[in-house]
């Protein structure tokens, strides 16, 4: 059940940040759930590696490339999932920023009730 409340939580923080953002553009529910699931597998997989491979970079910039990092996740999911629309690499940099604030939002919003 927990599992279901996150991944709508998810769903719901990529349709308000595509919302909030010019330049990402959704179609709909589904592609927000497929986004939403794409987005994590990538975290879930990907991301550890390329943080890895990226760490020297990573330490002289204080950890400001990790949103480069996930500017580039955002975009390939993007560019897996139809119906979902990524126009640049600084939308998805604004994208990933705005998605971060609105799902920790709603994570603390939903876990104080």
């Amino acid at each position: 059940m927990k599992l279901l409340i996150n991944l709508i939580i998810r769903i719901l923080a990529v349709l308000l940040s595509a919302y909030l953002v010019h330049g990402v553009t959704v179609a709909g529910f589904f592609p927000a759930l497929v986004f939403a699931v794409v987005l994590g597998a990538f975290n879930f997989f990907l991301r550890p590696f390329l943080l890895l491979l990226t760490l020297p970079i990573n330490i002289l910039t204080m950890g400001l490339f990790t949103l480069v990092v996930n500017a580039l996740l955002i975009m390939l999911a993007g560019s897996v999932v139809p119906g979902l629309v990524v126009a640049s690499f600084w939308s998805a940099l604004i994208f990933g920023v705005v998605l971060a604030v609105v799902n920790a939002l709603m994570g603390t919003f939903l876990k104080g009730n």
